[in-house]
C-alpha cells in the first residue's frame, strides 16, 4: 500500500523532507502560504497546495486526516507551528511531527502532547523521510554504493531470539555492529532506565523486545529485513 504523507512548510527543510518522500514512492500533499514554494515543488509531489495551517477548516478541505503522517517544517512562525500542531491534533492525525527551533519550543510542544519533535540543525531532510517511510528506524546515516547504517527497534519477527537464529548475515545479508540495551539503575535514589551499549553481539546473544539494534548493510536489505520481521 501506498504511503501518503503531508508536509506543512516547503522551505529547505520541508521541501527536502517532501521531495524525499516522493521520490521513495510516497503520496505527497505539499503545503505552504507562499505561493512561490508551492510552485517550485508542484511538479514533484502528488499535490501542492497553498493554504493557510492555522486554519483547521482549509486542513480538512485536504482530507488530511486521511494522511499516515503529518509534518509541521514552519521555520520562522513558532506560533503557526502551534497553532498548526493543535489543528492536526484535533482533527485526529495518526502520527504528527513537529519542527523546533530551541529547547524552549521543544518543550512547549511536547507539553502539548506532540511526541516526535525534529530539531532541524540536528536532523537531515532525507533522515526524517526514511523514519516516515520505515517508523522502526530511529536514525539513519547514508554511505555510499546504497549502504546504510540504521538504528532501529527490535523487530517483532526476531524478539528473544539469539543472533544465532536469526541469522542476519546469511538471511538478509546484513551485519549487526551492536546493541543498545536499557538497564534499570538507582540515581539520585529513584529507579531509572539508562541506555549502555553491550559491545559486540556474539551467537549467542538474545535480542530483547526493547533492545536497539544498529545495522549495517545495503538499503534494500535493511528494507527488506524490517518488512519481514515487522
Amino acid at each position: 500500500m501506498r504511503h501518503k504523507f503531508a508536509v506543512i512548510g516547503l522551505g529547505v527543510f520541508g521541501n527536502s523532507i517532501a521531495r524525499t518522500l516522493a521520490e521513495r514512492g510516497a503520496e505527497v500533499l505539499a503545503i505552504d502560504n507562499d505561493q512561490e514554494h508551492v510552485e517550485a515543488i508542484k511538479d514533484d509531489v502528488a499535490y501542492a497546495v497553498q493554504l493557510d495551517a492555522t486554519d483547521i477548516r482549509a486542513l480538512e478541505a485536504q482530507n488530511i486526516q486521511d494522511m499516515d503522517a503529518v509534518v509541521v517544517a514552519i521555520g520562522e512562525d513558532f506560533e503557526a507551528v502551534l497553532i498548526a500542531a493543535a489543528n492536526l491534533q484535533e482533527l485526529n492525525i495518526k502520527r504528527v511531527i513537529t519542527r523546533a527551533s530551541n529547547k524552549q519550543q521543544r518543550r512547549i510542544l511536547e507539553k502539548m502532547g506532540v511526541q516526535e519533535v525534529l530539531s532541524p540543525e540536528g536532523e537531515v531532510g532525507t533522515t526524517v523521510a526514511e523514519r516516515l517511510l520505515q517508523p522502526s528506524i530511529r536514525t539513519f546515516l547514508p554511505l555510499p554504493d546504497n549502504y546504510e547504517i540504521v538504528e532501529i527497534s527490535t523487530p517483532k519477527g526476531i524478539a528473544n531470539k539469539s543472533l544465532a537464529k536469526i541469522s542476519l548475515r546469511e538471511k538478509y545479508n546484513i551485519n549487526m555492529i551492536t546493541i543498545k540495551r536499557f538497564f534499570e539503575e538507582i540515581l539520585d535514589g529513584k529507579p531509572t532506565e539508562v541506555e549502555h551499549i553491550i559491545g559486540v553481539p556474539k551467537a549467542d546473544t538474545i535480542i530483547y523486545p526493547t533492545d536497539i539494534l544498529i545495522l549495517i548493510g545495503k538499503k534494500q536489505d535493511i528494507k527488506r529485513f524490517i518488512e519481514i520481521n515487522r
